[in-house]
This record gives C-alpha cells, sequence and structure tokens, in this order.
C-alpha cells in the first residue's frame, strides 16, 4: 500500500481572525485534495505579521509534505507573503516577465492605467516555479525545500480555484505520484447521529481496514462518508459501492440519496418522477421553505409557488384559516397549519402542499408554547399530515431545521 501525501493549509489575513471574511478556501481544497488522494492533516490561520507566518511555516513543514498557503499576494502594503518567502527560501526577487505580460493584460482589457504596485506583483523569487494566475494580477509560487513542497496562492476564491484546478493539483498528482482514494456519500435525515450508529454498528464493524465511516450530522440529517484507500487490489470503486445493499437493509428509510446530493433535490427528483407541481404556504419559516425548493435547477417543473402568510389575516384572507381556529388553537397550531396545507393546495391549484407555523424566537414564547414550538402540515388529494415539535435553537437554525423536517415529511407522504 502506497503512503498517503499529508498535507497543511495555511491561510493569511487578519480578516479571517476577525471574522469579517469567512473561509471557504480551505474547504475546497481539503476536497479537491482528498479526491486526488492528498490527507489534510492540519488548517492553520495566521494574521498578517511576519514572525506568526513564519512560525507556521516551520510548524508545517515538520508534519506535511506539502503546505498550501493561500492569502498575502495582494499590491497593497499589509500583503507580506511574497516578501516573507522570499527571506524564509533564502533567494531574491527577481522580474517574471510572463507574469508582467499577464498583468499588463488584464489592466489593457479593462482599460485601465498600471500602477508601478502593480507591476511589482510580477517581481518572484528566484527559487519558486511561477504559477500562471490567469483570472488575477498575483502569481502564485511553487518552491520545493528539503522533501516538501510549498504553494503560495491568492487568498481570492476565483483566483485561488482556477490555480488549483488548471495547475496546482495537476502537479501535486504528478509530484507524489498519488494513490487513489475513494469517497461514498450516503445522505439520512429523520435519525439522529447517535441513533444511527448504534443501528449500523455490526456493519460499520465488518468493513476492511482500509474503509473509514465518517459521520457528518447537520440540522436533522447526518451523512455518512466512506472513504476507501488503495491497498493494491483492484476496483476500488466497486468494492466500495458493494457495502451498499446492507446499509440498505439497515437504514433504507432514512436515506433519501447516495451521493452530493441535497435534501431538497432529492424531493424535487421524486415530484419529477411522480408527475406532481407543489405549493408551499409559510408563516414561522418566512420564505425560506420556498427558498430550498426553488434552489434546485429546474424546480420549475414542480414548484408552482407559495404564500408567506406571515400575520393572521393573511392566513384568514388568502388561504382561507379559519377565525375559529385562530381563536381556539393559534396560529403554532396543528389545525391552524392543516388548514394552512389545504387552502395553499386549493388556491394554487397544486397537487400537494406543504405550511409551517410557529414560534421562531428569540421572543413570542408562552409556558404552553415556548420559543420553538413549531407546526408542519402536508396536504395531497388523500391526506393531511400534521406534526408539531419543540426545539428552541435559535431563531435561524429554528427555521432552517424546521425546513429540513418539512422536507423528510414531503419525502416521507408523497403518493407512490
Amino acid at each position: 500500500m502506497r503512503q498517503v501525501p499529508n498535507a497543511e493549509i495555511i491561510t493569511i489575513g487578519d480578516e479571517l481572525l476577525y471574522g469579517q471574511v469567512v473561509d471557504t478556501n480551505s474547504a475546497f481544497m481539503g476536497q479537491e485534495l482528498g479526491k486526488l488522494g492528498i490527507r489534510v492533516r492540519q488548517i492553520t490561520s495566521v494574521s498578517d505579521r511576519a514572525a506568526e507566518i513564519v512560525l507556521a511555516l516551520d510548524a508545517a513543514r515538520e508534519r506535511a509534505d506539502v503546505v498550501l498557503i493561500t492569502g498575502g499576494l495582494g499590491p497593497t502594503k499589509d500583503d507580506l507573503t511574497k516578501h516573507i518567502l522570499t527571506e524564509y527560501f533564502r533567494t531574491e526577487l527577481v522580474l517574471h516577465e510572463p507574469s508582467l505580460r499577464d498583468v499588463e493584460g488584464i489592466f489593457a482589457r479593462f482599460n485601465r492605467p498600471m500602477l508601478e504596485v502593480n507591476r511589482q506583483q510580477a517581481y518572484l523569487p528566484a527559487a519558486c516555479t511561477p504559477v500562471r494566475n490567469a483570472v488575477g494580477t498575483a502569481p502564485g509560487m511553487w518552491f520545493e525545500d528539503r522533501g516538501v513542497v510549498f504553494v503560495s496562492m491568492p487568498g481570492v476564491p476565483f483566483e485561488m480555484k482556477r490555480m488549483m484546478t488548471d495547475i496546482v493539483l495537476p502537479k501535486l498528482k504528478e509530484h507524489f505520484h498519488t494513490a487513489p482514494i475513494e469517497h461514498l456519500v450516503i445522505q439520512t435525515v429523520g435519525i439522529g447521529e447517535s441513533f444511527l450508529a448504534e443501528k449500523i454498528s455490526d456493519w460499520e464493524d465488518s468493513l476492511p481496514p482500509n474503509f473509514k465511516l465518517a459521520y457528518l450530522p447537520h440540522l436533522g440529517a447526518v451523512r455518512l462518508r466512506l472513504t476507501a484507500t488503495d491497498d493494491g487490489i483492484p476496483d476500488l470503486r466497486g468494492r466500495l459501492e458493494a457495502n451498499l445493499p446492507l446499509l440498505q437493509e439497515l437504514i433504507g428509510e432514512y436515506i433519501f440519496a447516495v451521493g452530493e446530493v441535497s435534501l431538497e433535490a432529492a424531493v424535487g427528483q421524486l415530484l419529477v418522477e411522480r408527475n406532481l407541481t407543489i405549493g408551499t404556504a409559510e408563516s414561522c419559516t418566512g420564505g425560506y421553505l420556498a427558498h430550498k425548493l426553488t434552489s434546485v435547477a429546474g424546480s420549475s417543473r414542480y414548484f408552482l409557488g407559495g404564500i408567506l402568510a406571515y400575520h393572521n389575516d393573511i392566513k384568514i384572507k388568502q388561504l382561507g384559516v379559519s377565525t375559529e381556529t385562530l381563536a381556539t388553537h393559534g396560529a403554532a397550531s396543528e389545525a391552524t397549519v392543516r388548514e394552512m396545507a389545504e387552502g395553499a393546495r386549493k388556491h394554487l391549484g397544486v397537487d400537494v402542499a406543504l405550511a409551517t407555523s410557529g414560534i421562531a424566537g428569540p421572543g413570542g414564547g408562552t409556558p404552553e408554547k415556548p420559543v420553538g414550538t413549531v407546526c408542519i402540515a402536508y396536504a395531497d388529494a388523500h391526506q393531511t399530515i400534521s406534526k408539531q415539535f419543540t426545539f428552541d435553537r435559535g431563531r435561524q437554525l429554528n427555521i432552517e431545521y424546521t425546513t429540513t423536517i418539512i422536507l423528510n415529511l414531503l419525502r416521507l407522504s408523497l403518493p407512490k
């Protein structure tokens, strides 16, 4: 079995540490390196201070075969990465003519004058192999030093991704002769992580030594990621997929997709397959349910519309909810959401309708109906199903979790 190279990612920038910018670069790099057969062992974020960057480089080289660095390559005074790497590798800056032509070309395309600080971006450490930036003014740098590869790239996500995809990943694959790693993702919903682990414990224990299972829970759903590393035996992918039938027997009712498929995309496919249309009536979710359904490409084939009935007057006038129901049971009740779903189905002219109402918080709760009390309903031509839940995870998470559980109710309730 070939050894799997280890990688470390270093992200540079005070804006990351202050929380002003979310680090999406590391997630992308980790995913792409995993596909290549390179395992990310650590992600480190450091400030725009030379001493801290050097310490991070020293620590990374002790535990990684490749160190990927993003950030600090811009034209301003706080962009120090190139100068630090020049000193770190005991080299000097020299003009790289191809990079200069790239920078000049970008300014020419936009009909803008090029400043001296932009010209300076074409000066690169003599010890590096330049990595072309096809969409920006800051070239990347590839260093090899004492058996470790260092790659410095811009922090701008679309520049880094283009550089990684076009140049860095192919070059890493060639450099390390990486062994294949195969991933299989099984998407589950409606069962907690611990209950899921208990149900498939024997199945997990029976996996070969080079197969590893990870549980990735999020808001009522759990992604199971089964990873197989090369063991020299042919058909690694086929052997990975051979574990699916038994898993389907054990937890099939909770599996909504195999692969990187969202719950909203999975239920959308069911609606297409069964030639059904859907509409929504939302109160506490404030349109988030409709947003999730319509975020799927091609959703116009099944989603006809929604009614955002936040105020009780809209529930009455647009959905036909009775004043008696609201007076007796309140807006956050199964009685109300049942009438909302049935009213939406009638007024929108759809086969299936979903409805939500509840107390998302942080205020509005009572001892009888505390914050996090949520009611959902599903209605089609044959049945209306309603459920009530209480969970207080904060306003936004309450909204997102409600959307997950009602999409799962839709998945389980659709006519065959």
